[in-house]
């Protein structure tokens, strides 16, 4: 599997053919153990020099490592008829060991950086790839005045990164005209300048799915409201007709326990009045579709969602596709954890900013090849395990977790991963759920070291020592 992961390298250029051959090095060292310290996953002193001097490199962008894994990723995109290009925001928080130049994440006394990332989901939530990545942080007298940037220009504000991501997904469907691209973000993304462009752009474009922040103006007037009110768009929708009932499951959360939540499913088309700050916008036509819980448990975390979208509604298959995508969401979330519990970013000690995020970009692409193989065992379990797994890998991991003779044949994905994520802790009972990448990565620690000592103590071993 590690070595595996320096064919998303391929076709690297660095500038120079040196640089390009201690990527894939490096990638595949760091993969090793991900959430070791650099020192730690390289081999010896002169193989941690090297990493120290690609990161130092001002020659090397980070947009240059990440290139051939974007490139591989929209081979894999072409396979399927329809993507999310799921975007969304994560603070790296270095404050108790900030590099020199660090500045600030919502007060002076944090430092460190903003991630903000494109990541390609199928509609099953198999990660595949990054799409983009970009840092940015805060001067310190840029903080606490949101308000006073509300007017700016939307290239002049923070919120600027969600349009940036809207259009690199409508990047990746010129790229790939077969598969429908959907773009997939959470309430930070409700900013009008996103859905004029989607309504405007000429040609082949993303859709999105992006749940609402603002509550905004039909253009018909609300004479109940005052004499210059306009109707609501979730009073509307909130009046109309229930299309289902459904139960759909939650993830855990930092507010709240996982949970199986019974929702109310409505549906509506509008066309909406631009913001008053945006009042020289036209007003643009999408749909909207609302999700209520019912009896939910009171304490501020019921399901009320409110998905603008410019899927087709038509159907109640096709209302119930535009919450599924919306859901498949969370999958961004669980690839930030991993970066951060499994790859230990924020752990990172490096003196410039700029080195962090060469260091960075090697670990996306480690952390999405965690939350690949996670998903890949469990979208397609029968997969021999050699799809991923080298010989030794596999050998290894069987012979000291089941201390059986092999089999004749290579066995399943689903077999390998689980064994190997009994290595991290996973009790792998009957009927327990497929593992997740936490008990999966620490047990990826482990299977380098096994598949070294099979190659050279082993069976098969060419040479006695």
């Amino acid at each position: 599997m590690c070595e595996g992961i320096a064919t998303e390298l391929d076709g690297i250029d660095l500038g120079d053919e040196r640089l390009n051959k201690r990527s894939k090095r490096i990638i595949t060292a760091l993969a090793e153990s991900p959430d070791l310290s650099i020192n730690a996953s390289c081999n010896g002193w002169s193989d941690t020099q090297a990493a120290y001097r690609l990161f130092d490199n001002d020659a090397v962008e980070p947009d240059k490592i990440r290139q051939p894994h974007v490139e591989a990723t929209k081979d894999r995109v072409r396979q399927h008829p329809v993507v999310l290009a799921v975007q969304d925001t994560t603070e790296c928080d270095y404050t108790r060991h900030p590099p020199k130049d660090a500045r600030h994440l919502n007060c002076v006394k944090r430092k460190g950086i903003y991630m903000h990332t494109v990541l390609v989901v199928t509609p099953d939530r198999r990660a595949l790839g990054v799409l983009n990545s970009e840092y940015f942080d805060r001067a310190e007298d840029s903080l606490g005045r949101t308000k006073e940037r509300g007017t700016l220009p939307i290239e002049e504000k923070e919120s600027f990164r969600w349009l940036k991501g809207y259009r690199v997904a409508t990047s990746l469907a010129q790229a790939c005209p077969e598969t429908v691209i959907v773009n997939v973000a959470d309430r930070e993304a409700d900013i009008y300048d996103i859905f004029v462009e989607a309504q405007q752009t000429p040609g082949t474009k993303a859709e999105y799915v992006i749940r609402a922040k603002e509550d905004r103006s039909t253009l018909e007037r609300n004479p109940s409201a005052g004499a210059h009110a306009f109707c609501k768009v979730k009073d509307e929708v909130a009046a109309s007709k229930c299309l289902a009932t459904r139960v759909i499951p939650l993830p855990e959360t930092s507010k709240r326990t996982a949970r199986q939540a019974t929702v109310e499913i409505r549906a509506k088309s509008f066309t909406v009045k631009p913001p008053h700050a945006r009042s020289r916008l036209p007003a643009i036509t999408h749909q909207v579709v609302l999700v209520t819980e019912v009896d939910g448990p009171g304490d501020g975390t019921d399901v009320c969602w409110l998905l603008l979208t410019t899927l087709p509604i038509n159907t109640l298959e096709q209302v119930e596709q535009v919450i599924e995508y919306y859901c498949a969401r969370w999958v961004i979330e669980i690839y930030f954890r991993t970066l951060k519990s499994g790859c230990q970013i924020e752990q990172i000690l490096l003196e410039k900013l700029a080195r962090l995020k060469r260091c960075l970009a090697f670990y996306e692409i480690i952390a999405w090849r965690i939350l690949y193989l996670t998903y890949l065992n469990r979208t397609t379990p029968n997969l021999p395990c050699t799809a991923v797994f080298t010989k030794s890998e596999w050998k290894s991991v069987w012979s000291v977790v089941k201390r059986k003779p092999l089999p004749k044949e290579p066995p399943r994905l689903d077999e390998i991963v689980k064994l190997i994520a009994q290595l991290g802790g996973y009790n792998n009972r009957p009927q327990e759920l497929p593992p997740g990448p936490q008990t999966l990565w620490i047990g990826l620690r482990k299977v380098s070291s096994l598949a070294v000592a099979w190659d050279t103590f082993g069976p098969e071993a060419q040479n006695c020592v």
